[in-house]
């Protein structure tokens, strides 16, 4: 064969698929008036918007003049057809207790705490912090502020109570919606009694609502705190949805990033329900008889857009579950599976990695056959993870959706689009970017790279999902998304004024346009598919008597894609030691969440820096992870990087030693 015939059949090739989604890729970029103004009317509106998009670089306003309620458009509208004895959700807790909601049951619900709310004054724009377990009443809590007018911040169940306390007084709360406890691992975790101890760092809260949850004794304080059945008790359904300006805030959501204090991500409300209703469709592929689970937890934007907004504004099924991905026993998730007979699986690869490392025979012991789709988010997936969700728990026959997007995002961005036309998968790859995504990969002079040239990913221009700004810091939101790249004549534009969004994740290209995803590019580290900032745990070792300086890095972890390892000095004083390092470890987890506690933590007497003061942490990653330096032409003292060396040489022939010891 000829190399001119073998070039035509390879060009054949690639143009016989994903005709349909370039379509509507050209339609979305080249008329977004038209197009998103076809996908918005899915949705219901008590007054259409007089213009689908003002764009003031960087800010946007997506569907001005429109007035909708997002409670309205997940629960009224599915109560008014055949859908309102449809289960809306299967709850499953981790000690095995099941309730079942239809979606009559959770509008009650809705309308019922949303009374509450009002009755506690809760008003249009004020904000309500909720630090819930993973139970009915968190995605009610959320609806019910939505129909409001009230501004949720659903904080992590995970974190401390100095997080908690940051995150309560960023915002403003007026009201704080917790649960006595939680189950994590057979373990009663102590809600209420985090809050408390939160609350006594800030001063904006006037009610706190407790949910009965494990029945533990807390201390409640008369005229503040309420239980959540005694508020409800005789409530009137009467609760109407406000109408609420498209650009409205639904949510503001707490992203760690490199700067120390958590970003307060804020979301519209208008942007956001287009945003999800399409990507819910085109992604997932929702069909009305499908029963769902995405797996996240709701104190992260997964779950935020994909456990209770976008399904919810689909009418679908949806599966929530309290615990442990492999408690009691390995097979917890398969046997859910098995139970309730679920058509799509949306999850991690962490999670994927561990359940390889238990082995395939926890799998085989339930019927899978009810999957037709899996999906991965959170991080890259790498091939033999994809494989194997494929293979084992797909059984060879469903297409994976390795989905790319990231809090600030809103929903999903890069992705195979079954709902659309399913394109060719390449295990690793997140395919190409969805309808609306101009989405390209930069060098260090934001120019278009060659095929498989690591780059900077980017986002040429504004889409309905996007964040609206940082809240109460409009600057930054500036700085740290919009200010990294120019407009420069290598570009296409499609929006005018053009404006490059800068996502902080390095990819990759490859012939056929499909994106791959190599990890972040700043300093904010991916545990388990979640992002913490190292200035957030630095800050926190820092807090502590005999810390000085502190720098963390992270270090590629087979099973949950990376581990935090820190580096400390000591002030006067303090001598290293193991009992040391042991509290440091144990202060992290008390001050910002056991997520971000460092596996690995060394004593040195200084940390690699420039010549301007500032920490290479990239050279501690270098070190932990065994690879080359790199250029170390910056770094201001060689001694530091050597003495982080030893350190860590120093602490595995202890380990060593220790193995050997414990088996002889």
């Amino acid at each position: 064969m000829s190399e001119a015939v073998g070039l035509y059949l390879e060009e054949a090739k690639r143009s016989s698929y994903g005709h349909k989604l370039r379509q509507m890729q050209e339609l979305a970029i080249r008329d977004p008036e038209n197009f998103w103004s076809e996908v918005a009317r899915n949705l219901y509106w008590f007054k259409t918007w007089d213009r689908v998009l003002e764009w003031n670089p960087p800010f946007a306003r997506w569907f001005v003049g429109g007035l909708i309620n997002a409670s309205f458009n997940c629960l009224d509208v599915h109560v008014r057809t055949a859908n309102r004895n449809k289960v809306a959700i299967f709850w499953e807790g981790e000690p095995g207790d099941r309730r079942v909601l239809t979606y009559m049951d959770l509008w009650r619900e809705v309308c019922r705490f949303s009374s509450v709310l009002r009755d506690l004054g809760v008003r249009k724009g004020d904000r309500v912090a909720i630090y819930m377990p993973m139970v009915p009443e968190l995605p009610i809590a959320m609806l019910a502020c939505a129909r409001v007018g009230a501004i949720h911040s659903v904080i992590f169940s995970g974190f401390s109570f100095e997080a908690l306390a940051t995150r309560i007084r960023d915002s403003g709360a007026k009201v704080v919606i917790t649960a006595d406890g939680g189950y994590r691992r057979g373990k009663l975790i102590q809600l209420k009694k985090t809050v408390d101890e939160a609350l006594a760092k800030t001063s904006s809260v006037q009610s706190v609502i407790v949910l009965r949850r494990t029945g533990s004794d807390v201390e409640m304080r008369e005229g503040r705190d309420f239980w959540w059945d005694d508020l409800m008790r005789g409530k009137s359904l009467d609760s109407q949805a406000t109408p609420l300006e498209s650009e409205h805030p639904l949510y503001i959501l707490y992203t760690s990033g490199t700067t120390g204090r958590p970003k307060g991500v804020v979301h519209d409300t208008g942007g956001y329900l287009v945003w999800l209703y399409a990507t819910m469709k085109w992604v997932f592929d929702i069909r009305p008889d499908d029963v769902y689970w995405c797996t996240a937890d709701i104190g992260w934007v997964t779950g935020h857009s994909y456990v209770v907004y976008g399904p919810l504004l689909h009418g679908a099924t949806s599966v929530m579950y309290e615990g442990a991905p492999d408690y009691p026993a390995p097979d917890r998730w398969w046997e859910m599976i098995e139970r309730y007979s679920i058509s799509i699986l949306y999850t991690t690869p962490t999670a994927i990695r561990m359940h390889m490392r238990f082995g395939e025979e926890w799998a085989r012991r339930h019927d899978l056959s009810s999957l037709r789709l899996l999906g991965t988010v959170g991080e890259p997936i790498n091939p033999e993870a994809w494989r194997w969700y494929q293979r084992v728990i797909g059984g060879g026959r469903c297409p994976i959706v390795d989905t790319w997007w990231q809090t600030e995002t809103g929903g999903i961005m890069i992705s195979p689009a079954p709902g659309i036309e399913l394109v060719p998968l390449k295990p690793g790859s997140a395919t190409l970017p969805l309808p609306g995504v101009h989405a390209e990969v930069v060098d260090e002079n934001g120019k278009p790279t060659k095929p498989y040239e690591k780059g900077y990913l980017v986002i040429l221009g504004p889409w309905p999902g996007m964040l609206t700004t940082l809240w109460g810091d409009p600057e930054s939101y500036k700085r740290i998304y919009w200010s990294k790249f120019g407009h420069n004549n290598s570009l296409n534009f499609h929006f005018n004024p053009p404006a490059v969004y800068y996502t902080g994740d390095y990819a990759m290209k490859d012939d056929d346009g499909y994106i791959w995803l190599l990890g972040r590019a700043d300093e904010v580290l991916k545990i388990a598919g979640h992002r913490i900032g190292t200035t957030e745990i630095e800050s926190a070792l820092v807090m502590h008597e005999a810390v000085a300086e502190a720098a963390v890095t992270g270090k590629p972890d087979p099973v949950r894609g990376e581990s935090i390892v820190a580096f400390v000095t000591l002030k006067p004083g303090f001598k290293p030691s193991d009992d040391l390092r042991v509290e440091l470890i144990k202060w992290v987890r008390r001050t910002v969440g056991s997520i971000a506690s460092p596996s690995e933590l060394y004593f040195v007497s200084k940390l690699p820096k420039t010549r301007s003061g500032k920490i290479m942490r990239r050279l501690l990653r270098a070190v932990v992870s065994s690879t080359p330096l790199g250029d170390v032409t910056t770094l201001e003292d060689e001694t530091s990087i050597k003495e982080a060396m030893e350190a860590v040489e120093l602490l595995k022939k202890a380990m060593m030693n220790n193995r050997t010891a414990d088996s002889s």
